[in-house]
Order: C-alpha cells, then sequence, then structure tokens
C-alpha cells in the first residue's frame, strides 16, 4: 500500500496538537473504501473531555499553500475537505475534520472574503499554527 507523501508542516503540526492536549492516535488515518480503495487524512487526535463526557475526537488535514495561487490552493484545499467530511460521517462518525493552516496562509487566505465566507457559512472548519513555536495559535469557528 502506497502512503502520501507528507506536506511540509505534518511534523510541526503534530508537535502542535500534542502541546495543545491532544493524543495522536492515527498518523495517518486511514478510511477504508470499497474495492480495495484508501483515503489518508493527515492525522487522527483525541483529547479526554472534562469529567464524564468521554473523548473528543478530531481528523486534521495538513495543508501548506505553497503554490503561486492562494486560489488553487483553496479550492483544492475545500474540495479534499469536503470529499473526506462526507466519508468520515460515513465511516469515522466520532470524528470532526479541520484543516490545520499556518497563521501567515489564515490571514492571507482565509481573512478575505472568499476565504471568510467557507467559515462563515460552515463549509470548512480549520485552526492555524505558528511553524516556528510549533503551537495551535486559533481555532476557527
Amino acid at each position: 500500500m502506497k502512503m502520501p507523501a507528507k506536506d511540509i508542516f505534518h511534523d510541526c503540526v503534530k508537535h502542535a496538537l500534542i502541546k495543545d492536549g491532544w493524543t495522536i492516535t492515527h498518523d495517518p488515518l486511514r478510511i477504508r473504501l470499497a474495492r480495495g480503495k484508501n483515503l489518508f487524512v493527515d492525522l487522527g487526535a483525541e483529547r479526554l473531555l472534562a469529567a464524564e463526557k468521554g473523548t473528543e475526537k478530531i481528523a486534521i488535514e495538513v495543508k501548506s499553500f505553497t503554490r503561486p495561487s492562494d486560489m488553487k490552493d483553496r479550492q483544492e484545499a475545500v474540495g479534499q475537505f469536503v470529499v473526506y467530511t462526507h466519508l468520515l460521517r460515513r465511516y469515522y462518525p466520532e470524528y470532526k475534520l479541520f484543516l490545520a493552516v499556518s497563521e501567515n496562509t489564515c490571514k492571507t487566505v482565509f481573512e478575505e472574503e472568499a476565504g471568510q465566507t467557507l467559515i462563515e457559512d460552515g463549509i470548512i472548519q480549520l485552526f492555524s499554527f505558528d511553524p516556528n513555536q510549533e503551537v495551535i495559535v486559533r481555532w476557527l469557528p
């Protein structure tokens, strides 16, 4: 089975999640489809909630947005996010999907109108991270 290449920020996001209290449960989170096909979400993680509330589980797709066109990167990321969201609902309904992007990408790509619309309309959920400090900066929404 061929594993997908890791994003350049993969390990940074993994470390940031651990620092934020998450336990990495899957690296990657494999979605087994019919006819032997597989899709791989970059990470799966969980953390304990307050007493007697169980655990919170998330799946994380890491994106670096390194191409010359932020619009193309955003379109590809959103398309992948939508597909993964629906497949997770079917195969891993306990997981909520998040897109992980650098704080700089969050500001330049997701704080302008097209990006804000995706967040406000509930199309995507994301968090930003500081790649130098390896910490999560903020969760949106």
